[in-house]
């Protein structure tokens, strides 16, 4: 049975915890291909991607991302719960110069929710060692190399908490990662910019 979509996007955590179970590669490019349909401004369509599923590659870009800095090391994938894939960002610097990283954001969300349908799991990663990178897969000059995002199937369930006091996440005794997000009173106003409380009647 199909998840119902806003329970969907509601589930979205960041993994840092994977099964070592080989992903699909036309499941991969079929949520590729949920990021091509994202909206673009004045649908130039700056972005390109690159696929990473080859065993020895996905080892190598490994020593080359930073993981969550609140809980860094401890919160790091383990040993045998490494990422099985990764999908490296780039942005052609000759389209979309004014609303490229809009773009980007509803292009990479799309991914993460298409992979997270197929249950797989995902990271955003911006701590990345991109000259290694541009090197390594002979990436022109024109392309701006964004972000990475690390991917498998999860071998962990963050729990998502309301808290308007932080936004550190954090893991317990059991190394379970617990998530804080905003509370929707704190951060929606109806018809004026004053605070109210939502009428759920």
């Amino acid at each position: 049975m199909t998840m119902d979509l806003v329970e969907l996007i509601k589930s979205r955590r960041s993994i840092r915890q994977f099964k070592q179970k080989e992903i699909a590669q036309d499941i991969l490019i079929n949520c590729v291909d949920a990021a091509r349909t994202a909206p673009s401004a004045a649908n130039l369509q700056p972005l390109e991607y690159i696929l990473v599923t080859d065993n020895e590659q996905v080892n190598y870009l490994f020593s080359l991302v930073r993981w969550a800095a609140y809980i860094n090391p401890k919160g790091n994938p383990k040993p045998g719960q490494h990422p099985t894939a990764y999908l490296i960002i780039l942005l052609n610097k000759d389209y979309g110069k004014k609303w490229k990283f809009h773009d980007l954001g509803a292009a990479v969300e799309n991914f993460m929710l298409a992979a997270l349908s197929y249950g797989i799991g995902t990271c955003w990663l911006a701590s990345v060692d991109r000259d290694p990178i541009r090197s390594y897969y002979k990436i022109p000059k024109k392309y701006l190399i964004d972000s990475v995002v690390a991917l498998g199937y999860p071998a962990e369930e963050p729990l998502l908490e309301t808290s308007d006091e932080t936004v550190r996440y954090w893991q317990d005794g059991e190394d379970r990662l617990h998530v804080p997000k905003r509370s929707i009173d704190s951060i929606l106003r109806i018809n004026s910019f004053k605070k109210n409380k939502r009428n759920d009647k």
